[in-house]
């Protein structure tokens, strides 16, 4: 896909610590890979558990979406890994389409916040629901890895459009097949900050988490936001 004279963009190695994804708590944040030792452990456990247990179920279902080779199992937070890559949003992210998700982060607190308070925005209006309230989970993770970068405005703006992602998803579907890490870019939410998608599990590093959050709505797409205890 030709998107501009700059295509393919370039590749920048990064070593970032401490980048940020905020995600409902209501999911758990321990799960069936955090319990085994290898992805190929999970056979086992699968044969043990899943007759009865559907949780277990669930993210059996979910692990179709990925071949074998990329499951990440045996460390602090796999299942909170693995669960962004299998469980994507229905209409899909900027780089990301409906059938495989990705490890979205902003680089700091501030960007990660903006773009998940539009997009729960967008969501509650949609069902007219700006009366809520909702309580986030801060991952932290870092990286160290090539990841392709589309910050520069002249040549990719089309990838930064705020409400098509049509472009942007076909160029991330066509980097993560010719083998792509991830995709660097700016936040179309937070005017300087600067995101990260990661296409592989195994390139997120050192997940932790780094603390909870409400997000408060009350009437208007601006939600009143506090750190919780």
């Amino acid at each position: 896909m030709e998107l501009t004279t700059g295509w393919p963009p370039p590749e920048r190695r990064i070593r970032w610590r401490d980048t940020c994804r905020l995600v409902p708590s209501r999911f758990p944040a321990v799960g069936v890979f955090d319990r085994v030792a290898s992805p190929g452990d999970l056979d086992a456990l699968f044969e043990l558990e899943s007759w009865t247990n559907d949780r277990i179920n669930v993210e059996l279902g979910a692990l179709q979406t990925l071949p074998r080779h990329e499951w990440v199992a045996g460390r602090p937070h796999a299942s909170v890994i693995m669960a962004a890559f299998c469980h994507p949003r229905p209409s899909g992210g900027r780089f990301t389409g409906e059938a495989r998700g990705g490890w979205y982060a902003g680089r700091a607190l501030d960007t990660a916040m903006a773009e998940t308070v539009h997009h729960r925005s967008r969501e509650l209006e949609e069902i007219g629901g700006l009366e809520t309230r909702v309580e986030m989970r801060l991952y932290l993770a870092d990286f160290s890895a090539a990841f392709h970068d589309v910050r520069q405005l002249s040549a990719f703006r089309a990838l930064h459009d705020p409400e098509r992602y049509d472009r942007s998803q076909a160029a991330g579907r066509e980097l993560f097949e010719a083998g792509s890490n991830g995709i660097l870019y700016r936040s179309v939410r937070h005017r300087g900050g600067t995101c990260l998608v990661c296409f592989r599990p195994a390139r997120v590093e050192n997940v932790r988490i780094g603390g909870h959050f409400e997000y408060r709505w009350e009437g208007t797409q601006t939600p009143v936001v506090r750190r919780l205890s």
